[in-house]
């Protein structure tokens, strides 16, 4: 297959990075309570979760978003500390990102602000996803000066500097340049019809796999195997597949668990097999 051709440094030797579950945004909790309610649960390697309320903070603090925000981030607290929780709620020390939808680059500078510090003030996120970001080599000084920006955002909150993270989502292979302007890039997006015979770009081989994630829809049950193979070999430490194609009306393929979810988790926890 196409994906099992290199060139250059070849296959990553990074194998003690741990793959984990990148969500690209459930729906709203009032309509997804069980998929958030996943993230929780013990021993879930969740990396981070988007929280996206009306494509970006929304207009007011919302209770249901409050709540989610809220039990995400204090699973993550405890984890950090090594701390036995009151409760049965354990996360693997995932993030939540705020949703910031760049355009492609047409989104004002000010707007894009405004939004990250009304997720910072009513949600205590811990970074952000920039979805829809700008792939091509002049959209990239726009890119650079807004994570700049957004990065000392993220280190004048309480806690250490420096522990925020930043997701570009491409959903493709943009100009290598971008990798230097955050902390994580989305490089695949798309069907498993596109993903089963993708290539990674040469230039991904220098990075280590916790710089790429992909997401991956309409992956059956039995190419999972498979699918997670492609994300080893390509170096994507930050995964999401699922079953759900988005095709014929039907919503985000992302926005809900995949009926695999078990699986497909304890598949990740486990390590990827070569």
């Amino acid at each position: 297959m196409p994906y099992l051709t290199r060139t250059g440094s070849g296959l990553r030797t990074h194998g003690a990075e741990q793959p984990g579950v990148g969500v690209p945004g459930y729906a709203h909790p009032l309509l997804a309570p069980t998929e958030w309610a996943e993230l929780n649960r013990p021993g879930t390697p969740l990396h981070w979760a988007v929280l996206n309320i009306d494509d970006g903070p929304g207009a007011r603090p919302d209770p249901h978003c409050l709540e989610a925000a809220g039990r995400l981030r204090n699973a993550r607290e405890r984890a950090l500390r090594d701390e036995t929780p009151h409760d049965t709620v354990r996360a693997a020390g995932g993030r939540v990102l705020g949703h910031l939808d760049l355009a492609f680059g047409s989104r004002p500078f000010g707007e894009l602000l405004t939004d990250a510090r009304s997720f910072l003030d009513w949600y205590q996120v811990g970074g952000f996803y920039l979805d829809r970001c700008p792939a091509d080599r002049p959209g990239l000084p726009g890119v650079r000066r807004l994570t700049s920006t957004l990065a000392a955002l993220l280190d004048d909150r309480p806690g250490p500097a420096g522990d925020g993270r930043l997701v570009l989502g491409h959903g493709t292979h943009p100009y290598p340049g971008y990798a230097e302007a955050a902390d994580q890039l989305v490089t695949f997006r798309g069907p498993w019809t596109d993903y089963r015979w993708s290539q990674a770009a040469e230039w991904t081989a220098a990075y280590r796999p916790s710089r790429f994630a992909h997401f991956v829809h309409g992956v059956p049950r039995t190419h999972l195997e498979e699918a997670m193979r492609i994300a080893r070999w390509q170096g994507a430490g930050t995964i999401f597949f699922t079953d759900h194609s988005g095709m014929q009306g039907q919503t985000d393929p992302f926005a809900a668990l995949p009926s695999y979810w078990d699986e497909f988790v304890s598949r990740i926890g486990l390590g990827i097999s070569e």
